[in-house]
């Protein structure tokens, strides 16, 4: 059938297509391969900082620089006073010019900020280094989110969001393993061990921007990997995609809206309180298994399982949600589950049984935020409300992390976890 084929109704333009499902379903393999590894890896080299300031507290870096445990945690929320207001702009900037270049853009000056913070001597510096990176990696998550639903339809999105935010855990896993090697290059030229993961990490981080720049296409109908059928296969979803996603055109009364939409709000708080679970877990994990009596290398191995388990539950509850589009009722589910491993931590003195609690927590930790998001992007359109909608949310849940900075300041941590088990249940 003609894909220009196109009738006006509520609103927007809608078509008259047949697509061969199972051709399109391979090409939607295809993105797969070719776009959301890229993605991944930005989201990765991004993620990289959030909980390396976790694992070098417990390395000997406040010692070093001279910083206080309340100084040191805010250095922590100092991060989001940049993050939390540039990213509506940037979602928008995402949309509206060629979103390649602020990737890369953005990749390149936080990769080289986390070199520099592997070299401060002070807290001042630490500071620096915080707020900068902060405001260059404010608008990635949201950028990112919107850019998948350039590529792909509405019912795709929930299960490559998962992709993007299991990162969260994904790294907490690679990164764990990754720092417990690089604390050993304790002395190696001079440096600390604490120093070596933020210098190695931050290189990483540099060459993860050129797979930014070749590896995006701001038009993925015209990307290198597509032959002609395929193109064409992808021109008929983009007008599919237009059913719900609405025009391309940037409309102020759009975004207007999006601020006036309740599930907009309704979506930004329960991010709020979902985002103090993983700032807080993400970042305080080795420091809370530090608390049980473990090692600095130890307390940074063993919340390698304990992401790893994290990510799992975010892919196989993701997929559950895409094929049966119930978001909300996962959710309600993971955190239930999350719950009860807080309530193990605060009320239970065996380590070995708080040790276990932690794998029940990262059920909820990470669900909670990837699964409110996809809800949010599935259920809002045309395009800029949506781009509009995803800044609040973000915004709105990632000043979260200001709160978690505070709240896990010293060991057994009952002020954190009972703020964290609160939290799950204002979420709920």
């Amino acid at each position: 059938m003609d894909a220009n084929k196109m009738r006006w109704t509520a609103g927007i333009f809608t078509s008259d297509i047949q697509i061969d499902r199972s051709q399109e379903a391979k090409v939607v393999r295809k993105l797969d391969l070719y776009i959301t590894p890229v993605l991944f890896i930005v989201y990765l080299s991004r993620f990289i900082d959030r909980p390396n300031i976790g694992i070098v507290k417990v390395a000997g870096m406040p010692e070093e620089i001279g910083a206080t445990n309340q100084q040191y945690s805010t250095a922590v929320s100092l991060f989001f006073v940049t993050y939390v207001p540039v990213e509506v702009p940037a979602v928008l900037l995402v949309k509206r010019f060629e979103p390649r270049f602020v990737l890369t853009a953005l990749c390149v000056i936080w990769s080289v900020t986390t070199v520099v913070n592997g070299l401060i001597r002070n807290v001042g510096g630490l500071y620096a280094c915080r707020l900068v990176l902060g405001a260059c990696e404010g608008g990635l998550l949201p950028s990112l989110n919107m850019y998948l639903t350039m590529v792909y339809k509405r019912d795709e999105i929930a299960k490559r969001t998962s992709y993007l935010v299991s990162c969260t855990a994904l790294y907490g896993a690679f990164g764990g393993l990754l720092a417990y090697g690089l604390l050993q290059m304790e002395g190696v030229c001079g440096h600390v061990g604490w120093r070596w993961v933020y210098l190695i990490e931050g290189a990483f981080s540099v060459i993860c921007a050129f797979a930014v720049w070749f590896g995006l296409s701001s038009d993925v109908r015209n990307a290198y990997f597509l032959n002609e059928e395929e193109r064409v296969i992808m021109d008929m979803r983009h007008q599919e995609r237009l059913d719900y996603m609405g025009s391309n055109e940037l409309g102020w009364k759009e975004v207007k809206l999006a601020f006036l939409v309740p599930k907009t709000w309704l979506s930004a708080w329960t991010q709020f309180y979902q985002n103090i679970l993983t700032n807080g877990f993400g970042t305080f994990l080795p420091s809370i298994l530090h608390a049980m009596g473990h090692g600095t290398l130890a307390s940074n191995s063993l919340t390698i399982p304990v992401y790893c388990l994290g990510a799992l539950a975010f892919f196989t509850f993701a997929f559950l949600s895409d094929k049966y589009g119930k978001c909300g009722m996962f959710l309600f589910s993971t955190n239930l589950v999350g719950a009860i491993g807080y309530v193990i931590l605060i009320g239970v003195n065996n380590n070995a049984v708080k040790h276990f609690a932690c794998f029940t927590c990262a059920v909820a930790v990470y669900d909670g935020i990837g699964l409110n998001l996809a809800w949010l992007i599935v259920n809002t359109a045309p395009q800029y409300r949506r781009a509009t909608a995803i800044g609040i949310q973000q915004t709105i849940g990632n000043s979260a992390g200001a709160v978690a900075g505070q709240i896990y300041r010293s060991s057994p941590y009952v002020l954190g976890n009972g703020s964290s088990l609160g939290a799950i249940f204002v979420a709920e």
